[in-house]
């Protein structure tokens, strides 16, 4: 193997799995490290460069960090990378003055955006300090899209909600609420230098059965239901109700429709639990609301009395999985009728453009979803970008996040007549963290806590009222234990091959058996022998030794970043360094001219 580059920003990058799994590239490390030290507006700060919203992300963002996060190596349960970020934002102080601000001078660019939601909003809070004129248009009477329409208030608050908005409307952004657009056309005549779409996937999947229309009175869309019941304009539910899907989406359905006078709610799933779509968190916060989760019931037809819902008949199904767990064969075997009051249809969502008209150069594809630059974002028509669900399908808040951040960069580029594709390349620095000779400034101890649990408001409390949030946040003991769980992967074990004599300390310390030196080799001869390389992580390969020609490999799917070996080096040939990448959003692009 060639030597490795740790210069190269994907190297150590990919090396800090959460940061590296998270759309957005949160650097999850760094911010615990700064509420290990109490220091929680920093730590908030540095949450929102990224990730624009720690306060609402820190309750409901979907986590793609945790399931990568490297303690799951040594344990089951990942750092609470998330619940950790709220920490930092309910701990904070004021920051308002620590905030991007408007400039004294527009830069004259009008930018459009539609759709009130986190993907606009991300785009707003990237291009407004620029100079840039950024106009929101919202057609319901309140900012946030499905933040606010179908995450129900019992998740995320309605004043963590507006303070967070409210940071990016303080910079600028004049948002016009109770303004739908009807015509791109009549948008693209008004003379905006840039339009950017943000709308989400607004149309929930219907279910077409026999008894769909004679009780179409008890059978809701689960989006549009929970956007209903969000702004005030449904109030109660039947008594029984069923969940159709096991998405986030009917999770949220079946939690609210409790809150709303439901006494008993089903979940009626078609295939097993392994296929459902909802995370493992939101079905643990369901169960423990006493919901029933049915598997292998497949909806049949709406049953109807005297043109009103009673029930639904379902198949019941039975299935033979392969020794991967896919499906591989399914079969009927028999039927049952589940009485109810209520249906919610929880089963997916669409995009919908029935304003954008044929005309406005705007392509399509067969799913009528908008053919888009999977890197910079534009649509067919030159200066218009989408982002969010609106581009690629429903995804989560944290993607439509990092849409917003890349289409911001495209927008920018294209005002000022760049190439949309010429981004300013990332870069990663290399700090030495030595403070003595076995001594790092950050803490590097094996804790072997288990992973804390947030504790709940009690179930009798939390039905009083449809706002009342359940989760309470950490206590300080839970926050002084959760961040000594992180095992700080962006501290780098760094190697000086010149400096080392092949003693074999580091090899012999190493508590993973990561570390060999060996004869160089192919690829896959040298991840033969570390113990348990991954194809996921790079394998680094030092450059020859100076006493026997060998190579230093290092197998980084199962370092722990101990520096156990950097404290045992006689020779100083091993380092702990922190890793800091620099990410460079619009703010910060060199155009082409000046590079």
């Amino acid at each position: 193997m060639k030597p490795t580059d740790i210069k190269d920003p994907d190297y150590f990058h990919k090396v800090v799995d959460c940061q590296w799994a998270c759309p957005a590239h949160t650097p999850v490390p760094a911010y615990i490290r700064l509420i290990a030290q109490g220091r929680y507006s920093d730590a908030y700060l540095l949450n929102r460069d990224s990730n624009v919203f720690p306060g609402i992300l820190g309750r409901v963002c979907d986590r793609p960090c945790e399931p990568a996060c490297r303690r799951t190596r040594v344990e089951e349960e990942p750092v609470a990378i998330c619940r950790l970020k709220r920490v930092a934002a309910d701990h904070r102080d004021d920051i308002t003055d620590r905030l991007p601000k408007k400039p004294e001078n527009s830069n004259g660019k009008r930018i459009a955006l539609i759709g009130a939601g986190p993907a606009s909003f991300t785009v707003a809070n990237d291009l407004a300090p620029m100079g840039y004129e950024c106009t929101i248009f919202e057609k319901l009477d309140k900012p946030g899209g499905l933040m606010r329409s179908n995450i129900p208030a019992f998740r995320l608050p309605e004043d963590v909600l507006n303070e967070e908005l409210g940071y990016i409307l303080q910079m600028g952004v004049d948002l016009k609420l109770g303004h739908p657009v009807g015509s791109m056309q009549e948008l693209q005549d008004q003379g905006f230098d840039a339009i950017f779409v943000g709308t989400g996937a607004p149309k929930g999947k219907n279910l077409n059965l026999p008894g769909r229309d004679e009780a179409a009175g008890n059978i809701h869309i689960g989006i549009d239901w929970l956007e209903s019941v969000a702004f005030d304009h449904i109030e109660t539910i039947g008594e029984t109700v069923l969940i159709i899907g096991v998405g986030n989406t009917a999770m949220d359905c079946c939690r609210t429709s409790l809150r709303l006078g439901a006494k008993a709610v089903k979940v009626m799933a078609r295939k097993p639990r392994a296929f459902f779509k909802a995370s493992e968190w939101e079905l643990e916060d369901a169960e423990e609301e006493d919901i029933a989760i049915t598997v292998n019931h497949s909806p049949k037809a709406f049953v109807t009395e005297s043109g009103k819902l009673v029930g639904m008949l379902f198949e019941l199904m039975d299935y033979d999985l392969d020794d991967s767990g896919r499906i591989t064969e399914q079969r009927v075997t028999g039927e049952v009728m589940i009485p109810c009051d209520d249906v919610i249809l929880a089963i997916g969502q669409e995009n919908a453009f029935p304003w954008i008209e044929k005309e406005a150069g705007i392509t399509f594809d067969k799913w009528d979803v908008p053919v888009i630059d999977e890197q910079t974002f534009e649509s067919t028509r030159k200066g218009v970008f989408f982002g969010g669900d609106a581009a690629f399908g429903p995804k989560n808040i944290i993607w439509a996040v990092e849409h917003g951040h890349q289409a911001a960069i495209s927008i920018h580029k294209h005002c000022q007549g760049d190439d949309l594709t010429a981004r300013t390349a990332d870069y990663i620095e290399l700090e030495s963290t030595k403070m003595g000779m076995s001594e790092w400034r950050y803490s590097n101890a094996y804790d072997a806590s288990d992973r804390r649990q947030m504790e709940h408001i009690a179930l009798v409390d939390r039905f009083r009222k449809l706002d009342i949030e359940v989760e309470l946040g950490f206590t300080p003991e839970q926050i002084a234990t959760e961040v000594e769980r992180c095992l700080n992967c962006d501290m780098q074990t760094v190697f000086d091959a010149p400096l080392c004599t092949e003693c074999d300390a580091c090899i012999d310390i190493c508590p993973v058996a990561c570390l060999s030196i060996t004869p160089n080799a192919p690829e896959a001869d040298l991840r033969a022998i570390v113990q348990a390389a991954s194809a996921d992580q790079a394998l680094f390969t030092s450059t020859e030794l100076p006493l026997s020609g060998r190579v230093m490999i290092k197998d980084e799917n199962t370092c722990l970043h101990c520096g156990l070996c950097a404290e045992r080096c006689p020779t100083a040939a091993w380092d702990m360094q922190e890793g800091k990448l620099t990410i460079h959003y619009a703010h910060d692009q060199k155009l082409s001219a000046e590079q």
